[in-house]
């Protein structure tokens, strides 16, 4: 049975060798584009090195080079098939909302998409600082019933940001808009999660998001008797990491179809979003023609719009994990190696596996690692540990099959976790306290400018009195 690639497979030595896109080993080191990551963390001579272990690295150039190579992407596509509408790369927030991944979101061209009443206060914030412009759109996505906080916010919201699109989850979230004084493009979201391929699938399925085709049109009748709004959105996600094309496409052929439908009822109807799932290497055997995806969603919108008679729409998506995965990394240092009698030898690192990147322990997700140095040394196959009292504080995670294999020599062995930017310090919660009361770690934010020179910024990471004031000692 085939295993995800999580490393380097072999006692051998690294060559210089380039593992993927972003990563490779140039004469025993490990290199994030030329940026030498063993330097960080062990040379003196790379001021302001080095840099404490653990330490969490943010390589916002990376986020820049997803937004554009999708966008490029698309572009290409449209030009190919001769599509007649637009592309709008647009952000999920909840992937990483952090400040410094938001503002880089923004400055690159991206819409935002948010779903939660802190969302708009982060909103408020970028757009008085003048990195959300007037002609970005904003998406609220999220359960925002009648009376709650975050609808209450939407209204203000839309007084200062007038391109403001809230997406209708459901029918008790229309009411507000309903009788507010100001004007509303609207989206819907329909009930699609998972692969259905019918429209009564899709209505037969269970999921927490959306309305069916019932309530759907119901609620677009309301929006279209209301003078002040107007249905401009169709929204329908059916997973996440799908890294099969034809399946891919297949799965949001019935919501294309709704689409058409609704489109030919009400023509303000322009924008389709396909929602998240685009994949992402998370490991180092992915595969995906992203290409190939983006032709056949576009073509299949031109048959099924052609077959309706209506325009194809502008296509959508919103990219949280595709965004951010891959600009972020976690380095730790081997502190202890233990034999404890077992087929292969427990290489324990200076923090917490299961808590700084809590789908390996939850999900058994994996991620890519690699050591930064000691590359050119022979590799054997090892197991990770973290410091906590906690069986399930491994890598890789307990049910995989995946070999890792890393140096033999761990004299100063620093090793990277790496395509972890996206979820894992939001579920793991930012400046907490975590399990086993580990301080959080160090941060180092790194851009380049337009000339290809290094811009470091560190925030520290947590004292000991920081995490006792969290949990009420001092």
């Amino acid at each position: 049975m085939p295993h995800q690639v999580i490393g380097w497979e072999s006692t051998d030595p690294v060559p210089n060798h380039v593992f993927n896109s972003y990563l490779s080993s140039r004469h025993g080191q490990l290199y994030y584009d030329d940026l030498n990551l063993a330097r960080l963390m062990t040379a003196a001579d790379h001021a302001p090195a080095p840099y404490p272990s653990p330490l969490e690295l943010i390589y916002l150039p990376m986020i820049r080079r997803k937004i554009h190579d999708m966008q490029d992407i698309f572009a290409r596509a449209i030009a190919d098939v001769g599509y007649g509408g637009r592309f709008h790369y647009a952000y999920a927030s909840k992937a990483n909302t952090a400040e410094e991944v938001v503002r880089t979101t923004l400055e690159a061209g991206a819409h935002h998409e948010m779903s939660s009443v802190v969302d708009v206060e982060i909103v408020q914030i970028m757009r008085r600082a003048g990195l959300l412009r007037p002609e970005c759109m904003v998406f609220a996505n999220g359960f925002k019933p009648a009376g709650s906080a975050y609808a209450d916010s939407l209204l203000r919201l839309k007084r200062t940001h007038d391109n403001l699109i809230p997406i209708v989850e459901s029918l008790d979230e229309l009411p507000p808009l309903l009788h507010a004084d100001e004007r509303f493009d609207l989206g819907l979201r329909q009930k699609s999660y998972g692969f259905h391929p019918t429209l009564a699938d899709m209505d037969a399925s269970s999921t927490r998001f959306g309305m069916d085709t019932e309530q759907l049109w119901q609620a677009a009748a309301q929006i279209d008797a209301a003078p002040h709004l107007q249905l401009t959105v169709y929204h329908a996600m059916i997973g996440s990491q799908i890294t099969d094309v034809d399946r891919f496409v297949a799965g949001l052929e019935p919501a294309i179809e709704q689409y058409a439908r609704l489109r030919q009822q009400y023509p303000s109807l322009s924008i389709f979003n396909f929602g998240g799932g685009m994949p992402v290497a998370m490991t180092l055997d992915f595969a995906f023609d992203y290409d190939a995806f983006v032709h056949r969603l576009l073509q299949t919108f031109q048959r099924v719009c052609g077959q309706h008679n209506v325009p194809v729409p502008d296509v959508m998506g919103e990219f949280g994990r595709y965004t951010t995965s891959e600009h972020g990394a976690h380095f730790f240092k081997v502190i202890t190696v233990k034999e404890a009698g077992y087929q292969y030898p427990w290489y324990i690192v200076d923090g917490s596996i299961m808590t700084s990147f809590p789908d390996s322990w939850a999900l058994s997700e994996h991620f890519i690692v690699l050591p930064l140095n000691h590359l050119d040394k022979p590799f054997r196959r090892v197991r990770l540990g973290g410091v906590t009292c906690d069986s399930d504080d491994v890598y890789p995670p307990k049910p995989s099959q995946a070999p890792l294999y890393l140096p033999v020599e761990t004299d100063e062995l620093f090793l990277g976790f790496f395509s972890v930017g996206a979820y894992q310090e939001m579920l793991g919660g930012v400046r907490g306290s975590k399990h086993c009361v580990l301080p959080e770690a160090a941060e180092l934010i790194v851009d380049r400018d337009t000339d290809g020179d290094y811009s470091f910024y560190r925030l520290p990471g947590q004292s000991t009195e920081d995490v006792l004031r969290n949990l009420g000692y001092v």
